[in-house]
């Protein structure tokens, strides 16, 4: 499977009593295909697939693939803190026609990179899908080093990472001696380096909101190789893309930008808290300046 393009990690749009709203999700869905993403991710950090419980995100999964109707690739995050989970949750995946995993190390048990490699490679064997790793040593506590991607690039299964550890030598380690794995930026602020160091896809928190300005940008870099339009596109957006990653408010900030764009947010599940009217002015303000290139 080849990754390339703009994959969206959709948000998951909860209603007023926090059941999932099905119906704005499947809207937010038919918005993403209409406005040119290029795959969708479900069940990812973005969506909040840690406030869910294992009979919704298999929900998501058969809902996603029924609304997405092999318009573009379904990718289903199998993420859990319990390994045997993760497993159960690659299995429905594969049964519910998912085109590929996302796979991060377990949070919270931090194992060695011996016991990570095995655990990606059980989810490997019971799903058979190709395997888009997450890097995010900062959320799970492992990182996955060299010792282990030596080991898991041998599946022909693993054939991508997502980097979002936010080390720009990590960048280049992974350009240059593990090229079989394709890259895929996962830092929005670090997306210029990513292209620039040859990935071809971005999984883009943005694109919840402004698929397009995502697209441009991929566009520019990937497909044009105009990397000084490039600069100046990153110029104005990267405001927001730092806020989003380096600002603290991650998830309630990706909401209430769908909300300022129009695009249906949700509420928030616990512990989230809405952003204060600080926070809010001045995400808005972000907004009103990136979007008036």
């Amino acid at each position: 499977m080849r990754f390339e393009g703009i994959y969206v990690p959709l948000i998951t749009t909860f209603g007023e009593g926090l059941d999932i709203d099905y119906g704005a999700w499947g809207e937010a869905i038919d918005w993403q295909l209409e406005h040119g993403t290029h795959g969708i991710i479900v069940g990812g950090s973005t969506g909040e697939f840690f406030s869910l419980t294992k009979d919704e995100r298999i929900e998501q999964f058969a809902f996603a693939r029924q609304r997405i109707d092999g318009r573009v690739p379904l990718v289903a995050g199998v993420n859990a803190l319990v390994a045997r989970e993760c497993y159960e949750l690659a299995a429905a995946a594969r049964d519910a026609g998912a085109d590929a995993l996302l796979v991060a190390a377990p949070p919270y048990s931090q194992p060695s990179q011996e016991e990570l490699a095995a655990h990606v490679l059980e989810i490997d064997r019971v799903a058979d899908l190709p395997i888009l790793l997450y890097n995010y040593p900062s959320r799970t506590g492992t990182g996955m080093d060299k010792a282990f991607l030596d080991r898991v690039s041998q599946s022909p299964n693993v054939v991508a990472i997502k980097e979002s550890s936010g080390d720009g030598d990590r960048i280049r380690l992974l350009a240059g001696e593990y090229r079989r794995l394709q890259l895929s930026a996962g830092g929005e602020h670090q997306v210029l380096e990513f292209f620039a160091w040859g990935a071809r896809s971005w999984v883009s928190v943005i694109a919840n909101f402004m698929p397009r300005e995502a697209a441009a940008l991929f566009d520019t870099c990937v497909l044009k190789n105009d990397f000084a339009s490039g600069r100046e596109r990153m110029q104005s957006l990267l405001p927001l893309l730092s806020w989003l990653e380096q600002g603290g408010r991650f998830l309630p900030g990706v909401k209430f930008a769908c909300e300022v764009m129009g695009r249906p947010g949700g509420a928030l599940r616990p512990p989230f808290l809405p952003l204060s009217k600080a926070e809010q002015a001045e995400l808005r303000g972000i907004l009103e300046a990136a979007t008036a290139r």
